[in-house]
């Protein structure tokens, strides 16, 4: 089956890479990017649809297909706004979510965080909590939930802290056992194919991959 699929987040570190992996595969006929500014991204499979992410409803007739992929992720260093980040992390997803569930998309693949819970003190586990416990509620046939820790690759924009993380897990990683191997960095690419992995298996339900089972499913 020559699957059409929608990804969100292109430009980002997982979605980058994912981007590669379904224009490779020989199962996505088509790939259309939902984008703030053009990629340019020169192959015959991709079509970009420029949209202003507030007003997603008008551009619903075109988001149609068999998979969504959400990427979709920002930091407070980049949008300090707090409207706004919990716009980008929470409230795109959501309603992307709903058009593609109205429109008849079956596949769901969303990227979280490790350790998400809506009842987390820490801001960010928060928010990714509350996005995972929303999109459960809408009534999509394929949902999956992606958990990954510490992400490693290279990223168009410079993040010193997380440079410094990376850096440090490089060391750590390797005594990280046992209930603590969750926690080990893991590579956007590891993740990107994973969620092309699962994609293709045409399986029906919700399903949650922490971190080390993403090694696994890669």
């Amino acid at each position: 089956m020559a699957y059409t699929v929608i990804l969100v987040g292109a430009s980002g570190l997982i979605g980058s890479n994912l981007l590669s992996l379904l224009i490779e595969s020989d199962e996505i006929s088509r790939i259309v990017l939902l984008v703030r500014k053009p990629l340019k991204v020169p192959n015959h499979k991709v079509q970009e649809l420029i949209v202003n992410f507030d007003e997603l409803e008008k551009y619903s007739p075109e988001i149609r297909g068999d998979i969504i992929y959400s990427c979709l992720g920002t930091t407070k260093a980049a949008s300090p706004d707090k409207k706004l980040y919990r716009k980008i992390d929470l409230e795109y997803p959501i309603k992307l979510a709903e058009i593609g569930v109205k429109n008849g998309i079956s596949q769901f693949h969303l990227v979280s965080s490790l350790d998400a819970n809506a009842a987390a003190s820490n801001s960010y586990l928060k928010l990714k909590g509350e996005l995972e416990k929303e999109l459960k509620k809408i009534a999509i046939m394929s949902l999956h939930i992606y958990q990954p820790s510490l992400l490693t690759g290279n990223r168009i924009e410079s993040r010193t802290a997380e440079k410094i993380a990376i850096s440090a897990f490089k060391l750590i990683d390797p005594f990280l056992r046992g209930p603590l191997k969750k926690y080990r960095s893991i590579k956007a690419e590891t993740v990107a194919q994973a969620m092309l992995n699962q994609s293709l298996k045409n399986l029906k339900g919700t399903f949650t991959y922490p971190s080390i089972l993403i090694q696994e499913l890669a």
